[in-house]
């Protein structure tokens, strides 16, 4: 039997102590299964941030368990989780990330540098990658050349280039206009409808229409956890 993407137990996350000690997770359970496409949606200080933090392997919790296509997060030392990072998940980030002085194709391909791989598979994966999101002419652009919409396209190329297991974005279209905010939703459909499993962290409503399943978070703990007919994905 397939084992799940996300496997989430219990998570606690307590920050500070004493009388500045902060709940940010109060006992969150979640799975993901491979294919799914889910939105975490919640205001300012819901907790959506930490989940997101600990769901990519940035943090850790305070109690719970976490495993991430089967593997036990709380087991691996530093090295080990830097690798899981590298190759299990794919982060896309509001303010895109990119890297001012390098190529499109030269971010794109950061991943595979970090993981070893040698040049010529780089470049041919990295451009493979800029193909699947519109981009292949624009490989040669350094970021400032490009627009936010371009860039953040680019961005997805850099998530997707390693083909990890989770595609996980926060606010992804946070610093888009509406056009380029419908071509990155474009992008997240048609991945979905190729089975990536996605998990988008979000406060609006429209980038949350697109998902199958919408996860609400509401001081700490999830109040809803619903399935829905998205919006583009068949």
């Amino acid at each position: 039997m397939d084992v799940p993407v996300l496997d989430v137990r219990g998570a606690t996350k307590v920050y500070g102590s004493g009388e500045t000690e902060v709940h940010a997770l109060r006992g969150v359970s979640l799975t993901v299964e491979r294919g799914d496409y889910v939105a975490i949606m919640g205001a300012s200080g819901s907790g959506k941030s930490t989940l997101m933090n600990i769901i990519g392997c940035l943090d850790v919790p305070s109690g719970g368990t976490y495993l991430l296509d089967g593997v036990h997060v709380g087991d691996l030392d530093e090295r080990r989780l830097a690798i899981l990072r590298n190759r299990r998940i794919g982060f896309v980030f509001q303010s895109f990330n990119l890297i001012p002085r390098m190529s499109a194709r030269a971010n794109v391909e950061l991943p595979l540098a970090y993981g070893g791989v040698k040049g010529g598979e780089r470049k041919r994966r990295a451009l493979a990658a800029l193909r699947e999101v519109g981009l292949a002419d624009r490989g040669g652009h350094e970021p400032n050349e490009l627009s936010g919409g371009q860039q953040q396209r680019v961005a997805i190329a850099r998530a997707l280039v390693t083909s990890p297991t989770l595609l996980l974005a926060d606010e992804p279209t946070g610093a888009l206009d509406s056009k380029s905010t419908a071509d990155v939703l474009g992008i997240f459909d048609r991945l979905a409808r190729q089975g990536r499993t996605i998990v988008v962290i979000t406060h609006e409503d429209e980038v949350a229409a697109h998902a199958k399943r919408v996860v609400r978070l509401v001081d700490g703990r999830i109040v809803e956890d619903r399935r829905q007919a998205p919006v583009g994905v068949a």
